[in-house]
């Protein structure tokens, strides 16, 4: 079946609904929602925030040819239960499934790609740009949160947007931060009266007879200038009004009725607007109105209490904060920096422990970077821990920042290869390709808990230059053991085949022995400690004794450790059949880690398989 066809719309959605079954329609979303999420897990309280506007929005803009841009995407889930997806939930995030984020070859109403913050202004002023140079006919408008504004890109796209002189609407979702405080009730009251549907039919009159003739134009001019210093000196828009929109708000995000009403107004203008518009996160679900974080992305859950259906155990993001805790207990330089993922990568121990040493710089990776070599200039010792993924934004800032002058920062790497059901664009595949073309960097990889603490505190205490500690999501599998600090072990001797790998692929690598063994196979299993620089010698010893390799590890294929195993085997004159199983050229899609392992040959039995054929052994 093509989704594409089966989610055109002609026309809004919504546009001849009226407002009681508007109304009621919330409530069915609402409920649907919580029982959706909570059997699949995914992101629950940012979507319960914005049910009211995404049901105004699709009164009023027909998203099949209209662009609504998504800003990191959390919130698209009622946007996709009203364009053909609601039937589809229950698959949410599962393999196969429909994706938690926007996804443009999912339904042609996801007019962008999702899952990173603060680039939705940027992409909806691209694609103004892109409607006036070949002379289409369509509505733009972004939708991005607060919090995304914390992000460097959002300014630069409000910037370009508010200067580009064309229709566009930018609506910014305000659950918890203040952009600019308001100053009384003066103020309350001026901006309330402002969006009242009188004023914004006498203003659109008055604007159209002043500029019938000269002399009307002259005094519009004037009486305009007087207004924006007025409103400049006590409503909250001046930042926004300066950079060129025309400012709605704040408005109610729960007001049905009226957030149609001034969307329609702001969708007639025919310049760049900025709606202002107040929601609570977690609304109509009493756990995550209380705790909206806790229910920020969530596993499945009790719908009725909000209550996990398993309780959290032991994982890498914990052992890792415990660890920073118990290191800069004894070291006042040890710093702690992170962008908007505090709990998330295991740091609230640390914030609550040493409140002037901790720095949360919200969603601003790259900003966290350059922060952390200005400290590291200056004696102290920063560890910025953050998401695979999302280090990738702060790539030029490794590159001139800290590899230059080999500042001594540490990247505390959460989320290092594959992590789910929240799919491509949050898989981390990608950070031991590009870490790699850093200069002077050292690239650690424990496999368990016990092997993170003794490694990021080498790392911390006993490295120089910059170091990352890449670990992956969640719990160690039933590979427990230290293996110590050299950069490459052999853990199971053999004399048939080598197979190697590291991080968490060697519980799947062990398997793979285990299962070999079973067929007559002796499998020698070397392990890599350290992945950049790759020490090669000890890869080398073991393939001239077997002549046959595996390497396995979730990396896409380009820049890999594999290949440049390969390579150090050419060069060191050692012939041996060999084959590598990681990632693949492309995207992985979203689903259970094991299941996607499955897919890729990675599990223990694909690895098996593979390293049968590699022998050449008929199964």
């Amino acid at each position: 079946m093509d989704k594409r066809d089966k989610t055109t719309s002609y026309g809004p959605i919504l546009a001849g609904m009226g407002d009681q079954e508007a109304r009621e329609l919330c409530g069915q979303l609402r409920q649907e929602l919580i029982r959706d999420v909570a059997r699949t897990g995914g992101h629950l309280s940012s979507n319960l925030g914005v049910v009211e506007l995404t049901v105004a929005i699709h009164r009023v803009f027909d998203t099949s040819r209209d662009r609504l841009v998504f800003d990191v995407g959390h919130q698209c889930y009622i946007h996709k239960m009203l364009t053909g997806r609601r039937e589809e939930m229950a698959g949410l995030r599962q393999y196969g499934g429909i994706a938690g984020f926007p996804k443009p070859g999912e339904s042609v109403h996801d007019a962008f790609i999702a899952g990173h913050a603060s680039n939705s202004v940027a992409v909806a002023v691209g694609m103004v740009q892109a409607r006036a140079a070949l002379g289409q006919d369509y509505q733009v408008a972004a939708l991005i949160g607060d919090g995304a504004l914390t992000g460097g890109l959002a300014y630069e796209g409000l910037s370009n947007g508010g200067q580009c002189g064309q229709q566009l609407l930018v609506i910014l979702n305000d659950n918890g931060m203040s952009i600019d405080r308001n100053v009384g009730a003066v103020a309350r009251h001026l901006a309330q009266q402002r969006l009242k549907p009188q004023y914004l039919s006498f203003k659109q009159g008055y604007r159209r007879f002043m500029w019938a003739t000269w002399l009307g134009r002259q005094v519009y001019r004037m009486t305009h200038g007087v207004k924006k210093a007025l409103k400049q000196s006590l409503l909250p828009c001046s930042m926004f009004e300066n950079m060129g929109f025309t400012y709605l708000g704040p408005v109610d995000g729960h007001d049905l009725p009226e957030l149609t009403k001034i969307l329609r107004y702001a969708a007639s203008l025919k310049e760049p607007v900025l709606l202002h518009v107040k929601t609570v996160k977690g609304k109509g679900f009493a756990p995550a109105e209380r705790n909206p974080d806790a229910f920020h992305g969530v596993s499945p859950f009790d719908p009725e209490t909000g209550a996990p259906r398993k309780a959290g155990g032991e994982s890498f993001s914990r052992v890792f904060g415990r660890t920073l805790v118990r290191l800069a207990r004894n070291d006042g330089r040890i710093c702690a920096l992170t962008a908007a993922m505090v709990g998330g990568t295991g740091l609230t121990a640390f914030a609550e422990a040493y409140p002037k040493r901790f720095f949360d710089v919200g969603i601003a990776e790259g900003c966290a970077a350059s922060m952390a070599a200005g400290m590291a200039k200056q004696g102290a010792g920063p560890v910025f821990a953050v998401y695979s993924t999302f280090l990738q934004r702060s790539y030029d800032m490794l590159l001139h920042d800290m590899a230059i002058d080999g500042l001594h920062v540490v990247l505390a790497v959460d989320r290092a290869g594959l992590v789910g059901e929240d799919g491509e664009t949050h898989h981390g595949i990608f950070d031991v390709a590009y870490l790699n073309s850093v200069p002077g960097i050292t690239v650690y990889s424990p496999s368990n808990f016990a092997e993170l603490d003794r490694m990021l505190e080498a790392a911390v205490c006993r490295s120089s230059g910059p170091v990352a500690v890449r670990y992956p999501r969640g719990s160690q599998g039933a590979f427990t053991a230290d293996s110590g600090e050299a950069p490459a072990v052999v853990l199971r001797p053999g004399t048939d085949i080598t197979l190697a790998g590291y991080g968490m692929e060697i519980n799947d690598l062990l398997a793979a022995a285990d299962q070999l063994e079973e067929a007559g196979i002796q499998a020698e299993v070397v392990k890599w400690n350290i992945i950049i620089p790759l020490e090669t010698e000890t890869l080398i010893e073991s393939v001239r004794r077997t002549g046959h390799l595996l390497v396995a590890e979730e990396c896409v294929e380009q820049g890999c450790v594999g290949v440049r195993a390969l390579a150090a085997l050419e060069a060191a004159g050692t012939a041996a059949k060999a084959a590598l199983v990681n990632c693949g050229t492309g995207y992985v899609p979203h689903g259970a880690v094991p299941i996607l392992k499955k897919s890729l040959g990675l599990d223990g039995a694909g690895l098996f398989r593979r390293a049968m054929e590699v022998l050449g052994r008929e199964q």
